[in-house]
């Protein structure tokens, strides 16, 4: 998920709750396991669990032509929003067991806020670090894939923030290395997506390490959730540096929930996530924040993030450009 660090972070409390809520999820509704070669979430999703159907709230979203009127007249014509995403982020999104269909809860609020709008989506999956520059070129419209809203990254592009998440550590079961934190890390070799916020925790985290005398952490940086977690189960790393929503329901999934843990703690730099748009395309921010405090204000919104486990994250305003 996209990111740097926001310098916030959220309370203990909260944090059980968004365990709890998450657990609750993928036990009542995505259970089922990877099939030995790779811990990625379609196989858990196809293995016997559900995932959550909202086929219903959304059809029950209606358009709002005062909103609507306000997509720039190339959207408006072509009836879609193309959205850039890295579509591998369970339960943010990924692919069903089929491959080929994108699921999870940015997922069904995009097609919420599309629907608000008066459009579809139409999905570009890519690498997470092409992101930004694909919207920046018009690529695509929008972008949405557990990307954090940071001040840095607002000097590219502005963010419609819908979510609020945490770095946190996942380790193997029964976790071997005997990680209890960041600072049990030193020594370590981690695993993260090139060019979030984890990759930027780590770095700091590292000097940290060499500050106070003991060894550097040793990052492993990939374009690949899964591939992380390939690294993890073969040892040949030590951990996981992931957004809180994917590594439980990762953790919970994977292997029947014989693969992975989740390291107990406060979600570290909690912050929120961001759609993406264009810094020269105001008015299309406007619509997008404006069809998702809609949705929040008649419930839609909490719907979905409740359907799949993650209404603890919920936002309660659709702020622009709130992370620091």
């Amino acid at each position: 998920m996209p990111q740097k660090p926001t310098g916030r972070s959220r309370s203990s409390s909260l944090c059980t709750a968004v365990l709890a809520g998450l657990l609750a999820v993928v036990l009542a509704g995505c259970g089922g396991g990877g099939d030995g070669g790779e811990a990625a979430a379609p196989q858990a999703a196809g293995g016997g669990g559900a995932i959550p159907d909202v086929t219903a709230v959304l059809a029950g979203v209606q358009k709002d032509p005062q909103l609507a009127a306000m997509l720039p007249p190339t959207i408006a014509q072509a009836g879609a929003l193309a959205l850039g995403s890295n579509l591998q982020s369970a339960p943010n999104n990924f692919y069903a067991a089929d491959g080929t269909t994108p699921v999870g809860y940015e997922v069904d609020l995009a097609k919420a806020i599309a629907a608000k709008l008066g459009v579809t989506v139409k999905y570009q999956d890519m690498a997470f670090g092409s992101l930004i520059t694909s919207l920046q070129s018009a690529r695509v419209d929008l972008t949405m894939a557990a990307m954090n809203d940071t001040a840095e990254r607002q000097k590219q592009i502005d963010f419609v923030d819908y979510f609020t998440s945490g770095i946190t550590i996942m380790v193997r079961k029964g976790n071997p290395d005997g990680i209890t934190g960041p600072d049990t890390l030193c020594g370590k070799t981690v695993a993260l997506v090139q060019g979030t916020s984890h990759q930027e925790f780590a770095t700091e985290q590292s000097a940290k390490c060499v500050q106070s005398g003991q060894a550097a952490i040793t990052i492993t940086a990939t374009d690949s959730d899964t591939q992380n977690q390939n690294q993890l189960r073969t040892g040949r790393v030590a951990a996981i540096l992931n957004d809180l929503p994917s590594a439980v329901y990762i953790a919970r999934t994977a292997g029947d929930g014989n693969f992975f843990e989740v390291v107990p703690g406060e979600p570290i730099n909690g912050g929120p996530y961001g759609i993406g748009v264009n810094k020269t395309n105001t008015q299309l921010t406007e619509a997008v924040r404006g069809a998702l405090q809609s949705l929040i204000t008649d419930g839609t919104y909490g719907k979905i993030l409740e359907a799949w486990g993650v209404q603890q994250g919920a936002v309660q305003q659709a702020g622009t450009n709130a992370g620091s």
